[in-house]
């Protein structure tokens, strides 16, 4: 796949699944984070994205989303990490403790890195998973971008080397908050991406660490 390829996959998902109204809300408060590097990892697979569910908080990595986390971790090795910050939803915690193992960094827990709560849907399919919409009981987006920019300030409040550990939501967030470029590959289940300010251009530059190869057939559901 070739790089307008895979820019055009991604700008056709970001109007089918309403993540352009993601953006244009997360771009009104644009992030000035301390660090300028820092790494950020999704949480490996778990029932609920092989299912494509809305998901609960207590839904635990899967076989395929363990391997996945001690794959990743591996990969961290290669990469300073001295604190770890995650969501404390169970498929992003776990995630965390197979990174904190590899690299021996403390593992610090931030509630406002949690996915949005999808309320009545939580259960149902995720096929048609459309950011625009308000769920009924659930978080409204607005709420969940601030408070997921929130604590995006907070943690990346630092020169210490960082790892973040999260969800799709948060991903979403933090990329358009920062100004940068997303791609398709970036998304899949425990795919470790550094983020790196270059000065020269201002802007934010993101690497998946891992080989591409590693990663090809992991899921890009958001979750």
């Amino acid at each position: 796949m070739t790089a307008e390829q895979a820019l055009q996959i991604w700008r056709s998902r970001l109007v089918k699944h309403g993540l352009d109204e993601v953006q244009r809300l997360a771009v009104k408060r644009p992030l000035q984070p301390r660090a300028r590097r820092f790494i950020f990892l999704r949480h490996g697979e778990t029932e609920g994205n092989a299912r494509r569910l809305y998901q609960t908080p207590e839904i635990p990595l899967n076989p395929t989303g363990l391997e996945q986390a001690r794959r990743a971790a591996a990969y961290l090795r290669a990469h300073p990490v001295e604190r770890i910050v995650a969501s404390d939803m169970r498929r992003a915690w776990q995630t965390a403790h197979a990174a904190a193992e590899i690299v021996g960094a403390p593992v610090i827990a931030e509630p406002r890195l949690r996915e949005r709560w999808f309320g009545d849907l939580v259960g149902t399919p995720s096929h048609d998973l459309d950011w625009r919409h308000e769920p009924p009981n659930g978080e409204s987006l607005r709420d969940f971008i601030l408070r997921t920019q929130a604590g995006l300030v907070d943690a990346l409040d630092t020169e210490v080397p960082t790892l973040l550990v999260a969800h799709g939501g948060p991903l979403y967030v933090l990329v358009f908050s920062l100004g940068a470029d997303l791609l398709e590959q970036h998304i899949a289940n425990a795919t470790p991406l550094l983020f790196e300010f270059e000065a020269q251009t201002g802007r934010w530059r993101i690497s998946n660490i891992v080989p591409e190869h590693v990663t090809a057939g992991y899921l890009t559901a958001a979750d």
